[in-house]
């Protein structure tokens, strides 16, 4: 048998088990959850039964063979449970976030900081020293860190990085010589 064949016959088969189980899967969902999930999730389910057609119990291997609907329908149930149950863990996952972002706005304080001078000290550096700027301070990497996600070397990174933070002391009007929120070692590439 060929590989179009084999497909071909895989389709036949999976058309023959959707027919046979998509009503009473439909059905069987509308039972447990509203009416809006419902075709999310049997689309969920007929994709399942899709992946793992040869392990549905009673579909006869021999082209057209009509199973047993007894035989075949409580796994395709099983596989609609399953379904049913990481939609209904996904929709609380979802929920839960929505909660922790309303809690969240609610703790903001009031008065948003003005950051337009940093925005605009950094949108005057290049791309690459900004890119450099931003993996140190935002994301708190090392130089030698920044220099595997960037291609550049360490020593590099360095040297980038202590020019850039020269660049915007001055275009922020403070002295280079303050605190920047690092320890002051963390510029050099031997970290």
């Amino acid at each position: 048998m060929t590989e179009e064949e084999s497909r071909q016959r895989q389709k036949a088969r999976f058309e023959g088990l959707a027919h046979m189980v998509a009503e009473p899967l439909h059905r069987y969902l509308l039972r447990r959850t509203s009416a809006d999930m419902v075709d999310d999730i049997l689309a969920e389910a007929m994709l399942v039964l899709w992946r793992r057609i040869d392990d549905v119990p009673g579909l006869g291997l021999a082209p057209g063979s009509a199973p047993d609907p007894d035989d075949v329908l409580p796994w395709c149930y099983g596989v609609a449970r399953g379904c049913l149950a990481n939609a209904r863990r996904a929709d609380g996952r979802r929920l839960r976030l929505v909660e922790r972002l309303i809690r969240t706005q609610e703790q903001q304080p009031t008065g948003v900081a003005d950051h337009s001078g940093l925005h605009a000290a950094l949108a005057a550096l290049g791309a690459l020293d900004r890119e450099v700027v931003r993996l140190w301070a935002w994301e708190e990497l090392t130089p030698r860190q920044i220099a595997e996600a960037t291609g550049l070397t360490p020593n590099a990174v360095s040297i980038r990085l202590h020019r850039a933070k020269r660049k915007l002391a001055q275009q922020l009007g403070r002295k280079h010589d303050e605190p920047s929120g690092h320890k002051r070692d963390e510029g050099r590439s031997g970290q």
